[in-house]
């Protein structure tokens, strides 16, 4: 597919959403899958709530996802790239009063002198007839004189774009298929520039789509209803109508439209919990679009081979947490031991700041922990839960916990008694996961014990819960001498003898 050339274009009024970093993504991989150019601009005209952390925040979040544009503004000491810039839509001003008063100039536009007083009291009486509310055209055919008057009156004008009435525009979606909007429906004639001369999102996009020939405007469906809006702007100043594809949007579990206000939308806050960004874009490549296949763990080299624009579903996706989480532990399992170990290590240190864990674990150290705890972290962040218990000098279990359902704490302290001698015959030689079950399991028989009563019991006293990694493991990582020092301590606070005996 010759000459395609697909953008994303964030306002950087807010972090990186979820549904932005979908649309790059969709826009990136039809962009690699076609052989085109993939651009990135920043639509930051709205000043009043665009910040420099936001935008480090977008640029930085689709960098660690991944999506690199070819064109667009630099990150860091990155210049910018590309021969269609400035980037910033601050920077382009200049093209769009060029663009504005080229409309005018051909009466596509025409300069609207009402108040907004005016325009909430013609609001309220369309609303109160049951009439749609749209612009009535009131300063659509101003003479020089009648402008001439508003003026002396000193209101300061805006420019509005003429939206012709009683016609159908028609245009065939990519996703969506073919689509038919009156225009009737649009709100009547449409603010193009604000009257401190600024230009709005309308003109801004149309202009530069024009400007940057921009050949597939690839977006989420919210945007379907302005679309006709655009096609009229690009007619207007006789520039060409790219191909659209409304993506469909990103849903709650119970169907609703994923918001910022009940929803977690930030992909900085999914990157804070340890999502890896090799799952985090398999997944957003999977919300609205599959291979048509059962295969669900893709790389971002997969997905750019078999993404195909036209297979985008029409319905919306919905936003599965535990799915996320599930794939995000597919993608942890393949990761060597050296990459999982650098990645966990700033959540490890988050243990330590917090008072978690009273000392930092080595590299090796964490090493040997690896086959106790890759298989079964869904986040990086759950290292914490796996592991703290290793790294607390005095743990002191809660008796309560330690004990049973059907065992009191003397039966409980007795059993430990027993275990504890039986562990502490295996010895610091033979300290091996299948060298310590045997003898225990053994000693549950020869007691008439249910072994998973004397399990639960040896897994509080050691790690402080009744949940953890795999027991002998965990008793591994523990090491010898602190897996009887914790028995010990168990059994005192269960009113037992320190030092048990046969």
């Amino acid at each position: 597919m010759p000459d395609v050339r697909v953008r994303i274009a964030p306002s950087p009024t807010g972090p990186l959403h979820l549904g932005t970093a979908r649309t790059a993504l969709f826009n990136y991989l039809f962009a690699r899958h076609t052989g085109g150019t993939f651009i990135f601009r920043l639509e930051d005209t709205d000043q009043a709530r665009s910040t420099e952390a936001y935008e480090l925040d977008i640029l930085e979040g689709l960098h660690w996802l991944g999506i690199r544009w070819d064109e667009g503004p630099g990150i860091g000491d990155e210049p910018e790239r590309g021969s269609y810039g400035p980037y910033r839509q601050m920077q382009r001003l200049e093209r769009y009063t060029e663009a504005a008063t080229r409309l005018l100039a051909e009466d596509k536009a025409y300069y609207c002198y009402c108040t907004p007083e005016e325009l909430d009291a013609e609001r309220k009486r369309q609303e109160a007839a049951r009439e749609t509310p749209r612009y009535n055209g009131r300063c659509a055919q101003l003479t020089q004189a009648d402008r001439a008057v508003f003026e002396v009156e000193g209101r300061t004008p805006v420019v509005r774009f003429r939206i012709p009435a009683n016609r159908t525009i028609a245009f065939d979606d990519i996703v969506r298929g073919h689509v038919e909007i009156d225009t009737n429906v649009l709100g009547g004639d449409l603010v193009i520039v604000r009257s401190d001369g600024t230009p709005l999102y309308h003109f801004t996009v149309a202009v530069d789509d024009a400007a940057m020939a921009i050949s597939h405007v690839i977006r989420g469906e919210d945007h379907l209803s302005n679309t006709p809006k655009h096609i009229l702007l690009f007619e207007a100043m006789g520039s060409a109508v790219p191909q659209f594809a409304h993506l469909p949007l990103i849903l709650n579990p119970d169907r609703t439209k994923m918001s910022k206000r009940k929803s977690q939308t930030a992909v900085a806050d999914y990157r804070a919990q340890g999502f890896i960004p090799e799952a985090f874009v398999n997944y957003l490549a999977l919300l609205g679009w599959s291979t048509g296949t059962e295969e669900e763990v893709l790389s971002l080299a997969e997905l750019v081979e078999r993404f195909e624009l036209a297979t985008v579903n029409r319905a919306g996706a919905v936003f599965d947490r535990d799915r996320l989480e599930w794939l995000n532990g597919q993608w942890i399992r393949r990761l060597s031991a050296d990459d999982l170990i650098d990645r966990l290590r700033p959540f490890i240190e988050a243990e330590l700041a917090a008072g978690r864990i009273d000392w930092l674990p080595t590299d090796e150290e964490m090493r040997a922990l690896l086959s106790v705890v890759q298989e079964r972290l869904p986040t990086l962040s759950a290292v914490g839960d796996l592991i703290d218990f290793l790294f607390v000098k005095n743990l002191e279990p809660d008796p309560a916990l330690i004990v049973p359902k059907r065992w009191d704490a003397a039966t409980t302290a007795a059993a430990l008694t027993a275990a504890r001698q039986t562990i502490a015959d295996v010895g610091r030689v033979s300290w091996e996961a299948d060298e310590i079950e045997p003898p225990l399991r053994l000693l549950v028989e020869e007691r008439g014990w249910k072994a998973g009563e004397l399990f639960m019991a040896i897994r509080v006293a050691i790690t402080g819960r009744p949940v953890s990694p795999p027991l002998f493991d965990t008793m591994v990582a523990l090491g010898y001498e602190r897996t009887l020092a914790r028995l010990d301590r168990a059994i005192e606070r269960l009113g037992a003898q320190a030092v048990p005996t046969r």
